[in-house]
């Protein structure tokens, strides 16, 4: 096997590494919804700067009714065994992972774009550390694919797309010896129900075998999303795959449902972290303030961040808000913007070339009256990924 020089992609800024459990949109809607290049060698990790507990300040507003989810239903009985063959593997130069890995899902309906085509367009700024599922979701749709894109997905569900013949992207935790923990995106493959182990094709890695229940503690770390890549015949089929998960609402209330039960049971930063967005992403910003307080305000784990410096606060790794976004939003949406604008100069200190933490940045010195600051902050997020609508809509209403 293969392995280059450390050049993981989802969270690295001239090498380092990044976490998070970023933001993700449903995008389930759309259904109806080489060569192997020489590695390069690591670059000096940028200095950390520690996620700052937030105030408590007042919230406005009483949250939404909470959607009773229906029960997930199981399946018709599926093959003990499925592998998805005919895609082709790619390893990644640094920062890569992002673009190879959805090269690699798009290679599985006779692709040919490999990363050198994808990078330019997906991180048009030198130091991105961030290429976010929405991001990969868009980048495929721009190529003709209809995409579903979702958090709260479970073993099941990927054993019953990949026996369907769909390769699944999904972000996990990775921890290396010298930079510590990160997200990296991988691409599943297959299952085996006998060994217990999904296949997956890893940028870095190479063909992996990942134990299930190994593999399911990397993927909470980012909400258990998972990107569903597919040709426009096929979207029929995907929704019919997915089930209730096809209907955002009820996949929603479905990952509320799971991630309550999970933070009740485990009461970790990362349940936590997960119990805020499923929040948030049902509107209930109030409640994900509050459950992202509660992750700040954990025991941090060592397993996930065993490079972590003494110094650092709070229950989540330091680079948590690098991709993790719900925070910052939450905060918006419910007046605290002293916080969202501490924590977001805290990631641009140690990630200048972070569009999102210059857009949410903006978002927070728009709410203190800032209006001056606010246009800046939108520009450069604008400069650092044109075409990056959420910022070039907050500039046009303060102009």
């Amino acid at each position: 096997m293969r392995r280059p020089a450390l050049a993981l992609c989802v969270a690295l800024l001239a090498g380092a590494a990044a976490y998070g459990a970023g933001r993700l949109s449903d995008v389930g809607g759309d259904l109806p919804v080489q060569a192997q290049p020489a590695p390069l060698p690591p670059s000096p990790t940028p200095a950390a700067v520690a996620p700052v507990p937030p105030a408590v300040t007042p919230e406005p507003a009483a949250p939404p009714p909470v959607v009773e989810p229906p029960s997930v239903p199981e399946p018709a009985s599926l093959p003990p065994r499925a592998s998805i063959s005919g895609i082709r593997h790619e390893y990644q130069r640094l920062n890569n992972c992002g673009p190879v890995t959805i090269g690699m899902a798009l290679s599985r309906w006779g692709s040919t774009l490999n990363q050198y085509d994808i990078a330019p367009r997906l991180k048009p700024a030198r130091g991105d550390v961030n290429v976010s599922p929405d991001e990969l979701a868009a980048y495929a749709r721009a190529q003709g694919m209809t995409v579903h894109l979702a958090r709260g997905g479970d073993r099941t569900l990927l054993r019953t797309l990949l026996a369907a013949g769909f390769p699944v992207i999904v972000e996990t935790w990775f921890v290396t010896h010298d930079a510590g923990g990160m997200g990296h995106y991988r691409l599943l493959t297959g299952y085996d129900d006998a060994a217990m182990k999904l296949s997956a094709l890893d940028s870095y890695l190479g063909p992996l075998k990942l134990d299930y229940a190994a593999f399911d503690e990397l993927w909470r770390s980012f909400g258990r999303s998972y990107l569903v890549v597919a040709p426009p015949a096929k979207a029929d089929e995907v929704r019919r795959l997915l089930g209730i998960r096809a209907e955002p609402a009820a996949a929603k209330a479905e990952t509320l449902r799971v991630a309550q039960a999970e933070a009740a049971r485990r009461g970790d930063a990362v349940a936590y972290l997960n119990l805020g967005q499923a929040r948030l992403d049902l509107g209930d910003a109030r409640g994900a303030a509050r459950a992202f307080d509660q992750a700040f305000a954990a025991p941090a784990d060592p397993r996930l961040d065993p490079t972590r410096p003494a110094w650092v606060q709070g229950g989540l790794p330091w680079r948590t808000l690098w991709y993790s976004f719900g925070p910052l939003e939450a905060w918006v949406r419910t007046g605290r913007h002293a916080d969202a604008l501490r924590q977001s100069a805290a990631v641009l200190r140690s990630a200048p070339a972070h569009e999102e933490a210059h857009y949410w940045r903006g978002r927070a010195l728009s709410g203190l009256g800032r209006v001056t600051e606010a246009q800046a902050a939108y520009r450069e997020a604008l400069r650092l990924r044109p075409g990056f609508l959420a910022a070039q809509q907050a500039l046009d209403r303060l102009n």
